[in-house]
């Protein structure tokens, strides 16, 4: 059996025999979340911009950006046949609330005290959403103490909300110690709560370093690189992707009237453009119509879509849109978001499952014993454990070692070619020699009598991730 189809067995198993009401309604929604979308939250501090990467993410103006009373509230936002906004009380009653839709955005009516509401839950009709939820979060490090407390809340790694969600994407801005202890706190102790695979930074605002000059991302990358070799944040958060946002969601939704605003500004001569690009209040006390096109794109936006059309590099608004979304960097970060998550979207869910039958099994009973059998014998559970070694020190090995046995499990993606390091094209006997490749070195090493007891124990779960390689291509 598969390691869903085992969890699913111990869930009805868990529902039919748990006698307390309570807890068998828990484990029972766990049950139905195994067959929902990954539930990924978007995290960080205070104008981390995170609203505005959820709307780049989805392709569509949806979490309000400003500083509403809307934003102090954890809000879902998931595929629906119809747009719809629910609001759940913190007294387990929900209540449909109206809503309207303003520069973009989704305005709801909450009618009640931000305070009574334990979360929102926007239904978006998106075809993107139905692979993922996407959990919009307050900002860590509001001056408003339990603004902070609602996230932490949320996403802290122990406590029976800790389940709530299955990945968490974590927006920095300059990497500063609360953001380790946040990562910290979500990881837990390293499996039943965080993962390294279920963590993934972006350097979020990335237009903004380095002043909006044109070469800003290529400066933001190096700022991530540095960041993601970081030994405490390594650990914590691997893969750190920098992102411009409001580029992003400014791809995504480009309206015909502000092609045609930029248009006009490219087609001024070269020295008024200088002088009106040169800061961002000089170029939003111009014109109405260019204010707003700044709001939406930033200065950096600006300026890269003026120096794009005046060079003839785009030609409409369509070919502006692609531009803009390929410079901001959400399709790196969709693509590390498939990796890390959507392709390990099993062993994801059945971590937050086997975590709410702790929460609720005596663990005397049967039942938690066979929790424990699962994780102690599905592979992908091994896997997670042996990457937390590798990343937090833990693992003996050379470096060279250390790097193979980090990608083999899975640590840059569960897909086949991303394990063995080979193009996403390469041709299935090429990964299969690959494969057998890595089975043969690594069964060395499991047999090598100098090697260290951990390598040695490493190494034989490395060599049995290879033999199921192997076992996909023959069966595909």
């Amino acid at each position: 059996m598969s390691l869903l189809a085992d969890v699913r067995a111990l869930l009805d198993r868990a529902v039919a025999e748990t006698p307390d009401a309570q807890a068998r309604a828990a484990i029972g929604a766990a049950r139905r979340r195994i067959d929902e979308p990954l539930r990924v939250a978007i995290a960080g501090k205070v104008k981390a911009g995170k609203s505005t990467l959820l709307n780049a993410l989805v392709g569509e103006g949806l979490a309000p950006t400003d500083a509403g009373e809307c934003t102090r509230i954890v809000t879902w936002y998931a595929d629906g046949p119809a747009y719809s906004v629910t609001a759940h009380l913190h007294d387990g009653t929900a209540e449909p609330r109206p809503f309207d839709r303003v520069a973009g955005a989704v305005r709801i009516a909450l009618g009640r005290p931000a305070e009574q509401v334990d979360h929102l839950e926007v239904r978006v009709p998106s075809a993107r959403l139905r692979q993922h939820t996407l959990i919009d979060t307050p900002g860590i490090a509001s001056l408003s103490t339990d603004v902070s407390l609602r996230t932490m809340a949320f996403l802290e790694a122990e406590g029976e909300r800790a389940t709530q969600t299955d990945a968490v994407i974590y927006l920095l801005r300059h990497m500063h110690a609360s953001d380790v202890r946040f990562l910290e706190s979500f990881h837990g102790d390293g499996l039943s709560g965080g993962s390294p695979v279920n963590a993934v930074g972006v350097l979020s605002r990335a237009d903004e370093i380095g002043g909006a000059r044109l070469d800003a991302m290529e400066s933001a990358a190096r700022v991530a690189a540095r960041y993601a070799a970081d030994v405490r944040l390594r650990r914590l958060c691997p893969v750190v992707v920098p992102v411009a946002g409001l580029l992003g969601a400014a791809g995504a939704t480009l309206r015909e009237d502000e092609y045609r605003t930029l248009a006009a500004v490219a087609a001024e001569p070269m020295a008024a453009i200088v002088e009106l690009l040169l800061t961002a209040d000089r170029f939003a006390a111009s014109a109405p119509d260019r204010r707003a096109v700044l709001e939406r794109f930033g200065l950096f936006g600006v300026r890269l879509s003026v120096r794009l059309i005046r060079e003839q590099k785009v030609h409409d608004s369509a070919d502006l849109a692609r531009a803009l979304t390929a410079h901001s960097g959400i399709e790196r970060l969709r693509e590390v978001f498939a990796a890390q998550f959507a392709g390990r979207s099993a062993v994801l869910k059945a971590r937050s499952a086997l975590a709410v039958l702790d929460e609720h099994l005596a663990p005397e009973s049967a039942l938690a014993a066979e929790v424990e059998r699962i994780r102690a014998s599905a592979h992908e559970f091994v896997e997670l454990r042996l990457l937390h070694l590798v990343r937090s020190g833990r693992m003996p090995g050379r470096p060279e070692q250390l790097t193979e046995m980090d990608r083999l499990l899975g640590g840059e993606g569960a897909a086949a070619y991303q394990r063995l390091g080979l193009p996403a094209d390469a041709p299935a006997d090429r990964v299969a020699e690959a494969a057998r490749e890595a089975l043969a070195r690594w069964q060395k090493v499991a047999e090598h009598p100098l090697s260290a007891r951990d390598l040695r124990t490493a190494a034989r779960a490395v060599a049995r991730t290879c033999e199921g390689v192997l076992a996909q291509d023959q069966q595909g």
